[in-house]
Formats: structure tokens, C-alpha cells, sequence
């Protein structure tokens, strides 16, 4: 089945009114659209993963979807946020120390495949964007440390970080 807002829309509302087979055309049709949202972003071997991992967001949050809305852009959303987790993972992959020696966790092809994503996201932001995304979101300061480092105010960083995400956000669902 081909992932339209109003079947997607109506499979969602019969879902939340418990008819089990809405629910699993809705999952397996939602999978088709993650598969093809996911398929140029992230490396092909965490793929599947980070679409299941979506996938049960979407179990778990089904219930908070708003019936009068559209259903994709719902989904697209706890779609970008699960993206975005995923290259802070890769991004910050830890270091395992085994007999003396230091291994990464993650393949680096994942590691550099998902710095360049990372460096061309941020090469569409202005600077302060950027900067405050990077600090808080990749980091993972929180946002008073985050201002201290940049030597600006706490909603400087809330704002530049919100803007920068609703930019990415419009540039992603362009792209698409």
C-alpha cells in the first residue's frame, strides 16, 4: 500500500478505536514511508534499527495523535527526532576499553558518514543555529552550560536551537 495522508489519517483513527488490522496496515505501511524517509540519511546498516526503533515510538505515542490533523507530518516528526538521536549516537560513539585497548563501538564508516550528514545539516543554518544545536543537542550540555560556553543568554540558545531545528525541519520535508 501506498503511504497517502488520508488513508494513513483514517488507519491512525481506527487504530486509537482498537481495530487490529487498521493498526497493522498502519505499522507496516508507516515502515514503507521510514524505510524511503530514512533511506538517504543515515548508513544502511543502522536503517532497519532506527526503523524499528521509530516504529515503536509510534506504538507508544499513537495514543497522543490528534485525529482532526494530518498523520504524516506526525509521523515525519517523531520520524526526524529518531534521525537526529541516531546521529548523536553515531556521533558521540563510545569507546570501549578491552585488555588495554581501545575499540569504537560503532564502524567508522557509520562515524564519518554521519559527521559529512552532520557538517551539511549544519552548512544550511547560520552560525549561531549551528552552534547552538551542535553545543546542546550533539554535545549534550544542557542549556545553561551551553550559554556559558557562548558567553550569551539562556534564550538565546532556546531560540537559536529552535529556529535551527524548524530550518532543518522545512529543508528535510523539502527535500522529500
Amino acid at each position: 500500500m501506498k503511504p497517502d495522508e488520508e488513508t494513513m489519517s483514517r488507519m491512525a483513527r481506527a487504530s486509537q478505536e482498537g481495530d487490529r488490522d487498521a493498526y497493522r496496515v498502519l505499522l507496516s505501511t508507516a515502515a514503507t514511508w521510514l524505510s524511503r524517509y530514512y533511506a538517504g540519511r543515515i548508513a544502511s546498516g543502522q536503517l532497519d534499527d532506527l526503523v524499528q526503533e521509530t516504529l515503536l515510538a509510534v506504538h507508544q505515542k499513537l495514543f497522543t495523535y490528534d485525529c482532526s490533523r494530518p498523520f504524516l507530518p506526525w509521523l515525519a516528526a517523531i520520524a526526524r527526532y529518531r534521525w537526529i538521536d541516531a546521529l548523536r549516537q553515531t556521533y558521540r560513539s563510545k569507546e570501549t576499553t578491552i585488555e588495554g585497548h581501545e575499540f569504537a563501538q560503532e564502524a567508522d564508516q557509520e562515524v564519518a558518514a554521519a559527521r559529512i550528514s552532520l557538517r551539511s545539516l549544519f552548512a544550511m543554518l547560520p552560525k549561531d543555529q549551528s552552534q547552538a544545536i551542535e553545543m546542546v543537542k550533539i554535545e549534550g550540555l544542557t542549556i545553561r552550560e551551553a550559554s556559558t560556553r557562548c558567553g550569551r543568554s539562556e534564550a538565546w540558545v532556546k531560540v537559536n536551537i529552535h529556529r535551527g531545528l524548524k530550518r532543518l525541519q522545512a529543508r528535510v520535508e523539502k527535500a522529500n
